[in-house]
């Protein structure tokens, strides 16, 4: 039986999710890294890809270094490899070490989604734990919202977007202190041993695979549009990179939305019937994205793309979870090495772009959706 935990332990745990958040700076500052070095959508795009690719190779990794030291222990290690992530554009701005630093980016974020999404089931009873999860992913969106217009303050007011990384930074190392001094470290008890080979076997179950591809591809969905819209706004609208980024902060701003109704929402509505009415209402609205020539309509298709897909990763990762629930741990990790997808899907929409333009890249992203509608159909429950 969990024992019961105060809210006092709870809460570092939770401000954990936004820095979580951290992650989708990349979107925005792959557009000013472009600006800042003259680089082609090709070669901006492997910033996405420094990030992303990481959670592939660590996720694993994570789970059985999370298995030696603690939930907790391997919390604080993500945020102090975040806080240097942090620390390098500031003080080394060169395209090579901004790469660098996104690489690290990557490594604190894997490190960070395998341990603290079970550190919340640690500390909470299991009737709550699915309600916990999602206001964390409501922090998170929370997060991912108020970065282009940190990154876009910082450039106006400082006269150096750059400034969001101190803040970050500063941020991380707090929320470090505030878990070091609030929460115990707890042993975990498991008649299972884990292993890379026992987590890797979770493959031969069609059910965890699909889900697993359908985290890849939703990832790539999500981080395939916050680079790619202020880009769509500038080459459709004309707008300034200061003026287009407002268009991943609205993208949030309806993800946070949606992440925040959601939580109630699927307490009434079964998760199965929710997604498949999600995913079509996000197919009709991207393919109105892609046509569309007027700011109001564009902005109203993003929001609506937002909203649709604010709570698909929580869906999929709850419904693995409990198909194999003994398994926590091994599932956990293989589902954020599905974040890897993003790594997958940027660096061919940035082919694409520079040949064809951004409505041609983003088109790429239906396929994904078209998928997404599948596993909703497949859902249990």
């Amino acid at each position: 039986m969990q024992a019961k935990h105060t809210i006092g332990t709870i809460l570092p745990i939770l401000f954990g999710f936004l820095v979580m958040g951290f992650v989708d700076v990349v979107g925005i500052a792959t557009s000013y890294v472009k600006s800042d070095f003259g680089l082609s959508d090709t070669l901006a795009n492997l910033l996405p890809m420094m990030v992303f690719l990481w959670f592939a190779i660590f996720s694993i990794p994570t789970g059985l270094l999370m298995a030696r030291v603690g939930r907790r222990n391997t919390v604080v290690l993500s945020l102090v490899v975040t806080f240097a992530a942090m620390c390098i554009p500031l003080l080394f701005y060169q395209f090579t070490s901004v790469l660098f630093a996104f690489a690290l980016l990557g490594i604190g974020n894997t490190m960070l989604q395998v341990s603290l999404n079970p550190m919340v089931a640690a500390v909470v009873s299991n009737d709550k734990t699915a309600s916990v999860l999602t206001l964390g992913q409501f922090l998170k969106a929370i997060s991912s919202f108020l970065g282009p217009l940190i990154a876009g303050a910082c450039a106006s007011f400082a006269g150096d977007w750059k400034g969001i990384f101190l803040i970050y930074a500063i941020t991380t190392l707090l929320s470090a202190a505030w878990l070091l001094i609030s929460v115990r470290e707890q042993k975990v008890a498991t008649d299972i041993k884990a292993t890379f080979g026992t987590a890797c076997a979770l493959f031969k179950d069609s059910y965890i695979g699909m889900l697993f591809l359908g985290i890849l591809v939703i990832v790539g969905i999500d981080v395939g549009l916050n680079t790619t819209i202020p880009k769509l706004l500038m080459e459709k609208l004309g707008l300034s990179l200061a003026e287009a980024g407002l268009g991943s902060s609205l993208y949030f701003s309806a993800r946070t939305i949606g992440s925040f109704a959601g939580a109630f929402l699927l307490a009434r509505i079964a998760s199965r019937r929710f997604l498949i009415y999600s995913m079509l209402l996000a197919i009709v609205a991207f393919a109105g994205m892609l046509v569309a020539d007027s700011l109001g309509f564009l902005s109203a298709m993003i929001v609506i793309v937002g909203l649709a897909c604010a709570n698909v990763f929580s869906i999929l990762f709850a419904a693995a979870l409990s198909h194999l629930p003994e398994r926590s741990n091994e599932i956990s990790a293989l589902l954020v090495m599905g974040i890897a997808g993003a790594a997958l899907i940027l660096p061919l929409m940035g082919i694409i772009a520079d040949s064809f333009g951004q409505v041609a890249a983003l088109a790429l992203l239906l396929i994904g959706l078209v998928y997404l509608v599948y596993v909703s159909c497949r859902l249990k429950k």
